[in-house]
């Protein structure tokens, strides 16, 4: 009976990753649509899911379990993309991808070495300032010695992107799944809930920290460095843009932090609804993301994931689905009303937004209810 049972639980921990897998090779197939040097539009904006989500399951691996809320992504992001701008010429993609990371890692630990010891509000404030520390460090020694400002970057293919990016995904996807089940992770979640603690039972924390911050910043760089091939021109302030420290933050959060499917959940639908918005309502697409966020932390503090997993009842799990559904298809119709009339918007915008209102409404609708049956 035991064995079996063992066997049983041996064989459904790896049902995730297989799924992971299948996934990622389904969606290999996507390159057949378009051509190399004219990709769809399906797989541009792929690229940029994919990019996302390595940056915001990344950040979860690390800040997720332990409470570290590092705003250091943007540093090595533009580290992968400085790169590929320097060396895109000569060296192939997965190459530039693994240099971009191993400089990513070198750097990190270092950093990690002197300032993980920082808690709070310290630790984030220095990460962030890692981010402007490295765009004018460069800035003044492109100017200074190189006589510019900025260079342009090797093109590569979309489809070779694409692909490399979702190879990174795989690893990252697959990395974040078993540091959850091992030890690591089990000490990254001791220093999360008490630090004090878990060093007084034997856990190096300073150790874990500093692996933790530079393997996933290697990961970081490394999708620079992928994303930075798709990209003419680039300076300190495109590569250094703060917007990429703040964005993974606010996908994990809205996903669901310290979740398996927040992260991705987060990066898919706001990667939407950036590229959608950017391109339509340009002027509007940073007030309805702010507005998207406040909801999304007062009335969702667990993120979606989160809610849905306190939630234990089955049936309200699956009500609240398919409410959410019920209101996206809403959303899709009134897109239809708007292009109807002759107002032109993003085919997703409205479905996303009238299905993430319909979630945080019932959602506190479900909760409430329980607390009057608990009264």
């Amino acid at each position: 009976m035991n064995r079996s049972n063992g066997g049983g639980s041996r064989i459904g921990q790896y049902i995730i990753p297989i799924i992971i897998i299948a996934v990622l090779f389904g969606l290999s197939f996507l390159t057949r649509t378009g051509t190399s040097m004219r990709p769809s539009y399906i797989v541009v904006l792929f690229v940029s899911i994919l990019n996302y989500i390595v940056l915001a399951v990344s950040w979860n691996i690390f800040s997720g379990p332990s409470g570290y809320i590092a705003l250091s992504t943007a540093a090595f992001f533009g580290l992968g993309i400085y790169v590929s701008a320097l060396f895109g010429e000569t060296l192939p993609l997965p190459v530039l991808m693994i240099l971009a990371g191993a400089i990513s890692f070198v750097i990190a630990a270092i950093i990690g070495v002197i300032t993980l010891r920082l808690r709070g509000v310290y630790f984030t404030i220095f990460t962030f300032g890692l981010v402007l520390l490295l765009q004018y460090l460069i800035l003044w020694y492109e100017v200074k010695f190189n006589n510019l400002r900025g260079r342009t970057v090797a093109s590569v293919p979309y489809n070779t992107v694409f692909l490399s990016l979702l190879v990174l995904v795989g690893i990252v996807l697959l990395a974040a799944y078993f540091v959850r089940k091992s030890r690591f992770g089990m000490a990254l979640s001791g220093i999360g809930e008490c630090e004090d603690a878990a060093a007084h039972v034997g856990v190096n924390t300073t150790m874990v920290k500093v692996i933790a911050f530079a393997a996933t910043s290697f990961a970081i760089g490394a999708a620079g460095a992928a994303k930075a091939t798709t990209m003419i021109y680039i300076d300190p302030p495109i590569a250094f843009n703060v917007m990429m420290s703040f964005m993974p933050v606010l996908m994990v959060i809205f996903g669901g932090a310290g979740t398996f499917l927040g992260p991705i959940i987060g990066a898919i639908a706001f990667t939407i609804l950036q590229e959608q918005l950017t391109t339509k309502w340009p002027k509007w697409y940073m007030i309805i993301f702010g507005t998207v966020m406040i909801i999304s932390i007062v009335f969702l503090p667990k993120g979606l994931v989160g809610t849905i997993g306190e939630m234990k009842s089955m049936q309200k799990k699956i009500a609240l689905l398919g409410i959410t559904a019920g209101f996206m298809l809403i959303g899709f119709g009134f897109t239809q009303i708007l292009e109807a009339a002759g107002v032109s918007i993003g085919g997703l915008v409205f479905p996303l937004l009238f299905g993430i209102a319909g979630f945080v409404i019932f959602a506190n609708v479900f909760k409430r209810h329980k607390g009057k049956e608990a009264a």
